[in-house]
């Protein structure tokens, strides 16, 4: 069976790589079903993870990459077949999900064992779920359905589609997640089931965004009606593919740290370009709903913060409670129809959750709002461990306090390098009208609270990094440095700039 499969592969890496277009390397395609119903035989488990990791990898088109390098025979005849075989495939996947594909997968994950997979009795050990599996089930879910909505004219079975499998998804994978999504925005699923496989997680978002995009073209007609579009605000949060929450998670596991995004960029194992130039595109046409999310995760973040510290539940009794929620929400602006808009941000308990309504102008959005959980978003990638870790003994910490020194010194460096420089001034086209953050917040909190608040909101904070990404890209291409022409990506940022700018001077 082992064999058959890496005979599949082989065939559908030589049409890949090798531009060959023969009969024999269509055979998955024209009969999907034959290798997904391997899947839900009997077998052993790494027997259908090798499967499954296969049919990803034929979503993707990205079977044969360890096996073939450097770049394909020039001038070949396009694979005039292509488009059908990816929806037959995307179909069939489909098909298998409905009949109860999932429910067959084994997802509990074994003790990782050297020399052995045999654990000692007294040895107690946790079994967790098997990420490999739920990266690669969720993949095939979300790229099927690209594919399949790429060629659907209709918004109305695009919808349908969409809530079947999200559902079906979402309560898959939400035994397997803890804290449970329940409790959280769904859009987060992207983020916690890929948060160890960044270029897996990339596929996951630029797919997701796909959808987005196609479902929105579809329902165009009907822009002008107020219900129709808190219907559909409802629908992308509720099924867990609202781009602007997925780019903010995003955001937030990477620790708003501009150089992750650089290497994103820099690097050609990931899809990273083509998604980040198709969101900054979406971004400047749907500010608005950018912004409004934004205000959202800082409340969310606030009731957080406020949670860990240990003062809800005195908050709730005490009288400067009202008056605490009354200038938080004026700070933040609240919309009507904003919980129709957001409808996960309705499910927080606490007194954060009741909204406002002030005629007073948006004022220190960035100053109140952007308030922070005292613990660090988890990194998407560990650059910088030993400043992330536990403390350690007391001798042992003399004894590696030289090197941390030195390393502290070392990323000081690198960031100078960065984020500093002489061509620093070349790259601001214009003066800001006004500065990002506010010195002085004109909300008064009636309560102090002993932990470590951001004095920042995340839109500001997104900003922030756009600004340093645009500064970063802007020295190494004058230098010759930057592998490919990013004068159009500078340009979105710098767009994205001036209308983060304007929204915050019409406040």
């Amino acid at each position: 069976m082992i064999c058959s499969l890496e005979l599949l592969e082989l065939l559908i890496a030589s049409r890949i790589h090798l531009k060959l277009h023969f009969t024999c390397q269509r055979i998955l395609f024209l009969k999907p079903s034959c290798v997904l119903d391997v899947i839900t035989w009997p077998v052993e488990a790494f027997v259908k993870r090798k499967f499954i990791i296969f049919i990803k990898k034929c979503l993707l088109w990205k079977v044969g990459e360890d096996l073939c390098w450097g770049s394909g025979p020039a001038l070949m005849p396009p694979d005039q077949h292509l488009d059908v075989d990816m929806l037959a495939l995307a179909d069939a996947v489909l098909q298998a999900v409905d009949l109860g594909l999932l429910k067959t997968l084994s997802v509990r994950g074994k003790p990782p064992c050297f020399g052995g997979d045999e654990v000692q009795p007294a040895c107690e050990c946790v079994h967790g779920p098997d990420h490999v599996i739920l990266r690669a089930a969720s993949l095939l879910i979300i790229k099927s359905l690209e594919i399949k909505f790429q060629s659907c004219a209709s918004a109305n079975e695009i919808k349908v589609d969409l809530q079947s499998f999200m559902s079906e998804l979402l309560t898959f994978l939400k035994p397997h997640l803890q804290p449970s999504l329940q409790s959280h925005n769904p859009c987060e699923w992207i983020s916690r089931v890929f948060i160890e496989q960044d270029d897996d997680m990339l596929e996951a978002a630029k797919a997701s965004l796909g959808i987005y995009l196609k479902l929105t073209r579809q329902c165009k007609a009907t822009e002008g009606l107020t219900q129709e579009k808190e219907m559909w605000n409802h629908h992308t949060h509720k099924y867990g593919y609202n781009p602007h929450c997925i780019f903010l998670f995003l955001l937030k596991n990477i620790g708003f740290d501009s150089s992750v995004l650089l290497d994103f960029l820099i690097s050609s194992e990931t899809c990273f370009l083509e998604y980040f130039v198709r969101y900054l595109k979406l971004l400047q046409k749907d500010w608005a709903s950018f912004f409004t999310i934004c205000k959202y995760f800082d409340v969310t973040e606030l009731k957080d913060s406020i949670n860990i510290c240990g003062c809800s539940s005195s908050l709730v009794q005490d009288r400067s409670s009202n008056q605490t929620e009354l200038s938080l929400w004026a700070a933040l602006g609240s919309h009507r129809n904003a919980h129709a808009s957001v409808p996960w941000a309705s499910n927080a308990s606490g007194p954060l959750n009741q909204p406002v309504m002030s005629k007073e102008p948006h004022v220190t959005l960035q100053a109140a709002a952007g308030l922070s959980p005292p613990q660090a978003s988890q990194s998407l990638v560990d650059y910088d461990s030993s400043d992330d870790s536990e403390v350690e003994v007391t001798d042992q910490h003399s004894t590696n306090s030289k090197q941390t020194s030195l390393q502290q010194e070392a990323k000081k460096k690198f960031q100078d390098t960065v984020r500093t420089g002489p061509d620093e001034k070349e790259l601001s086209m214009e003066p800001q009208s006004r500065p990002l953050v506010p010195e002085q917040s004109n909300i008064n909190i009636p309560f102090s609270v002993d932990c470590d608040i951001s004095k920042v909101g995340i839109s500001y904070r997104t900003l922030k990094c756009f600004q340093e990404l645009q500064g970063a890209i802007y020295r190494l291409q004058k230098k010759n440095l930057f592998p490919y022409n990013a004068t159009a990506l500078l340009k979105l940022l710098k767009h994205t700039e001036s209308i983060y700018n304007e929204s915050m001077n019409s406040l």
